[in-house]
């Protein structure tokens, strides 16, 4: 593993000799984002040694190297998923590539789905913590002592400090942010209205399909993790409505405007 990250850092820098400080996890309906990077350097996943290409709808599939507001950033348009059958260190490969890279903190999002009854289609929401009900973990098998300790803390997983930087951003531009558990389940089919239910009852404000893997992954390593979730659509069993991924990529598209001006002000004060 520490061979195949060298080598995929090695062509990385043969083609910026940028080294980012923080790094972006884009999810479903979010690659906008990535568009908004001053002097960019973009590579496709699929020429990056070791790095797998994505193929869900929304996610571009792309590592864009640039600036936002002075400070140097790596923002991943689009992941791969467990769901898809891939190993869980493919999963979080990108998370250890961005710690090699030289990166400090990483904000994972995602799109997600509304739990809590006062959440609504487009809300986006800071993730205060979760819930790992995929019955996987991507620290399983031998540990890696360079990647870190053997039984990481997980009291912190969401550092309260970045946390804090992404609500005065929402706060500047008067944007209401929300705050919320995210619980992920494997999929890749919707959750029934009985688990929403369980995990309603569980403590959970929304649910999906990703994130909490490179959140642990990214806490082993000692990167800084903060977490926005894009409420997309109430959950099963919440409204009397059928799911569907072309409707969820529709509603992260409302809410994208605020999304990117928040993600650059937190970026810039990195």
């Amino acid at each position: 593993m520490i061979n195949k990250l060298n080598e995929s850092v090695s062509f990385i820098q043969n083609l910026t000799k940028q080294k980012p400080k923080v790094g972006v996890i884009l999810g479903s309906g979010l690659g906008k984002f990535g568009d908004t990077i001053e002097n960019p350097i973009v590579i496709n996943y699929s020429d990056i040694p070791h790095f797998n290409a994505t193929a869900v709808a929304g996610h571009k599939g792309r590592l864009i190297i640039g600036n936002i507001g002075g400070t140097s950033c790596a923002v991943f348009q689009g992941r791969i998923h467990a769901y898809e059958g891939y190993e869980l260190d493919d999963v979080v490969y990108s998370v250890r590539l961005l710690k090699y890279l030289g990166a400090e903190s990483l904000i994972l999002t995602n799109a997600a789905g509304g739990i809590n009854a006062n959440f609504k289609p487009g809300q986006l929401v800071k993730i205060n913590d979760h819930i790992n009900l995929t019955g996987k973990n991507p620290l399983i098998g031998k540990n890696i002592d360079d990647f870190g300790p053997r039984f990481p803390d997980m009291t912190f997983t969401y550092n309260k400090d970045l946390s804090d930087i992404i609500q005065a951003s929402a706060n500047e531009i008067e944007y209401p942010l929300e705050n919320g558990v995210y619980a992920a389940m494997m999929g890749p089919s919707y959750e029934t209205p009985a688990e929403i239910n369980m995990l309603r009852i569980l403590g959970a404000d929304m649910v999906g399909m990703s994130t909490v893997f490179e959140a642990i992954a990214a806490n082993h390593m000692g990167l800084k993790v903060a977490g926005i979730s894009c409420i997309t659509n109430m959950a099963a069993g919440i409204i009397k409505v059928k799911l569907n991924h072309e409707d969820i990529k529709h509603e992260a598209n409302k809410s994208i405007n605020a999304f990117c001006e928040i993600l650059t002000k937190t970026i810039s004060r990195l």
